[in-house]
């Protein structure tokens, strides 16, 4: 599929559209990254390595939902949401490109081998994107949201 009709797909199945910004849904986005990452340590704690790469991820891809939220946006695929951090954000999303990825490969593949040294590094890895992207939703403008949104809306139009 190329790049084009990927953005037309997702905007015809409604997966991908503006609504009205929502800091209640933000907020709870961001209780759930908190959770995840929490649950992430209690799994590693108990020797539960493949569950814990998964929900670490989850609780990078919840935080980023929390600024797509408050920005207005409902994505409902996640590759499609790492690509706007970049777009819409210029933000680096290559942490959360490689979660997604260890997540992929934990979680359906069986021929590996995973350490808890390696847990360790994903968790402390999120901890930082985490760190950063509360930052971010904390001192984000609504000049900077309005131009997001007007990437956003650019995104979908010309496809």
């Amino acid at each position: 599929m190329s790049k084009e009709n990927f953005w037309i797909k997702l905007k015809k199945e409604e997966k991908l559209k503006l609504v009205e910004p929502s800091d209640e849904i933000k907020e709870s986005y961001v209780k759930k990254s908190e959770s995840n990452i929490l649950a992430a340590k209690l799994l590693l704690e108990n020797n539960m390595l493949e569950e814990a790469i998964s929900i670490t991820y989850y609780s990078m891809y919840n935080l980023l939902l929390a600024l797509l939220f408050k920005t207005g946006i409902k994505s409902e695929n996640h590759n499609a949401s790492i690509i706007l951090l970049h777009k819409m954000f210029n933000k680096d999303n290559n942490l959360i490109s490689e979660a997604k990825k260890e997540r992929i490969d934990k979680q359906y593949y069986v021929d590996f081998k995973i350490t808890k040294s390696e847990v360790i590094d994903t968790i402390k890895t999120a901890e930082e994107f985490n760190a950063e992207m509360i930052d971010y939703l904390s001192r984000i403008t609504n000049d900077e949201l309005q131009e997001a949104r007007k990437k956003f809306k650019q995104i979908l139009d010309k496809k």
